[in-house]
């Protein structure tokens, strides 16, 4: 399962209202780190697969959630529960600290 493009006309649909905790990957193709970290993106979206959701948001195309969220470096990936940004993690990041973090919200 395949982490899915979420959009500033989807957030909210997508994201804050999933019934279950949403990662939301922050990046933008121009990124270095955002192409380093999207395969544990994927990663993770397969190890969860049925208990998070986990989705991209592209910051170019998608600038209203990005500010939204003072979105300032990327890649930034956030953990959303019941609508709350309750966690976050800024740069690439290796897989184990994105799966401890995620766990946290299961």
């Amino acid at each position: 399962m395949a982490a899915a493009a979420v959009t500033d006309e989807t957030f909210e649909q997508e994201v804050i209202a999933s019934s279950v905790p949403v990662l939301v990957d922050f990046w933008a193709p121009w990124c270095g780190p955002c192409r380093m970290v999207a395969p544990v993106v994927e990663e993770i979206a397969e190890q969860f697969a049925g208990k998070v959701k986990v989705v991209k948001l592209n910051t170019d195309e998608n600038p209203g959630v990005a500010s939204k969220y003072g979105i300032r470096s990327i890649p930034t990936l956030m953990v959303f529960k019941q609508g709350e940004r309750v966690d976050m993690v800024v740069g690439a990041v290796p897989k184990t600290t994105l799966a401890n973090t995620i766990e946290k919200y299961i």
